[in-house]
């Protein structure tokens, strides 16, 4: 094998977010080193690299080929960084970091509170031991089996912050969560190590409840911060870090357009992504793909039941995607099933347009003024429930198209 300056060791990394990060942080080079464990051993004895990141499932096994580990990594019981010093390997743990600034930044306060770790794998100690670190005043494990169990989470309903470290949530099994956070009434801070989808079903029900929540994506970036700063001995400003964890966010998060029928949300979205060079996709011509004919024939054999069954199937599909454009059916926002699906990865915009600029042709539920008085009555609530921001169409399209951009790229430090 070639040498390498900076890396990623694992076995399968085609998925990976470091050689982008590490680049932003300041990398001229990053790559990513699949091996399989016969190759490990024979690849840290060779020593042809500078600094390397370890992730599942090595970051135990390493431990035995290096020189010096640092006491938090043998606490922990991992070792997710090494750094080669003229030929000698010394292991770091920064997931600790990570964790510590991802918990932080959201808010959550551990002193003197119970906590409960889902999962009990190699991050699972990572969590506890950042819990300790902060002050909790008790840190449970939960596991499938053993004494402490998903079966008798009753027996924790005191539990204060909830910790997630099992892939459940994760992409393509999403907006999945482990448990429902109602069990939990004195519930303070909900913190959950996956990162794609942007909100996982824990994150979305802890949103719901009022509860402070995080995703995994800062702890990915700042241990990635605190690898870097040990790769090269200088130090990295936390507002570095801020703007590449922001525009990582940015680029993976979907803009979703809601709004009355014949508001001009496909038109837009067209727009958009001639613009941004995203893909886009019409929710609606999706359903009339997939069932073999038109929305009016939908609802006239199955009723508006059946398309909004077949509507919240292709939102499930849709909103699992990452940094693509969503255009709506002016009903998605009926049923509230389709706000977490829509929600998980992408920001929401209602596009507006006066009742009298309505386009009707081919549209089953407003064929008529009195029609469409009474939807943006009923549906007025609903489309406010579901946005994020409010856009005006009443100029052109592109105007429309170009404000929904600049709302979506302007905000600052997406965490």
């Amino acid at each position: 094998m070639e040498p390498v300056q900076f890396g990623l060791l694992g076995r399968r990394l085609g998925h990976s977010y470091s050689p982008e990060i590490h680049r932003a942080l300041g990398a001229e080079s990053y790559s990513l080193i699949e091996l399989e464990p016969e190759d490990v051993a024979g690849f840290l004895e060779r020593r042809q690299f500078q600094g390397i990141n370890v992730t599942i499932p090595y970051k135990m096994a390493v431990m035995e080929h290096l020189d010096e580990i640092s006491g938090e990594a043998v606490a922990i019981g991992s070792v997710n960084t090494v750094v080669n010093r003229d030929g000698r390997l010394f292991g770091y743990n920064t997931d600790i970091d990570g964790f510590m600034h991802m918990v932080g930044s959201a808010g959550i306060v551990f002193q003197g509170r119970k906590v409960l770790i889902l999962g009990t794998g190699g991050t699972s100690r990572t969590a506890a031991c950042g819990a300790k670190r902060l002050g909790a005043r008790s840190v449970t494990h939960i596991s499938r089996s053993g004494e402490d169990n998903y079966s008798n989470l009753s027996r924790h309903s005191d539990a204060e912050i909830i910790v997630n470290t099992t892939p459940v949530g994760m992409y393509p099994n999403c907006p999945a969560s482990p448990l429902d956070l109602e069990l939990f009434p004195g519930l303070c801070g909900v913190a959950d190590v996956v990162y794609n989808p942007c909100r996982t079903g824990l994150m979305l029900q802890a949103e719901r409840l009022g509860v402070p929540c995080v995703s995994g994506l800062s702890m990915l970036v700042w241990q990635a911060k605190r690898a870097r700063e040990l790769f090269t001995g200088a130090p990295i400003s936390d507002a570095a870090a801020l703007a590449v964890l922001s525009a990582l966010r940015r680029r993976e998060e979907n803009i979703v357009l809601i709004g009355m029928p014949g508001s001009g949300k496909t038109t837009v979205a067209r727009i958009l992504s001639r613009m941004t060079g995203r893909l886009w996709y019409d929710a609606d011509r999706l359903i009339s793909e997939k069932a073999g004919m038109s929305i009016p024939e939908i609802f006239a054999r199955e009723g508006e039941t059946g398309f909004r069954a077949r509507e919240t199937g292709v939102l499930g599909e849709l909103g699992k995607q990452s940094g693509v454009i969503i255009a709506c059916g002016g009903g998605a926002v009926t049923r509230p099933e389709n706000y977490p699906l829509l929600h998980q990865n992408g920001r929401i915009y209602e596009i507006s347009r006066p009742l009298e600029s309505l386009a009707t042709a081919g549209r089953p539920l407003s064929r008529d003024r009195a029609a469409l008085e009474n939807m943006q009555k009923v549906r007025r609530p609903m489309y406010e429930a579901f946005r994020d921001a409010l856009i005006p169409n009443t100029r052109t399209p592109e105007r429309a198209a170009e404000a929904v951009w600049a709302e979506f790229s302007d905000r600052r430090n997406i965490t």
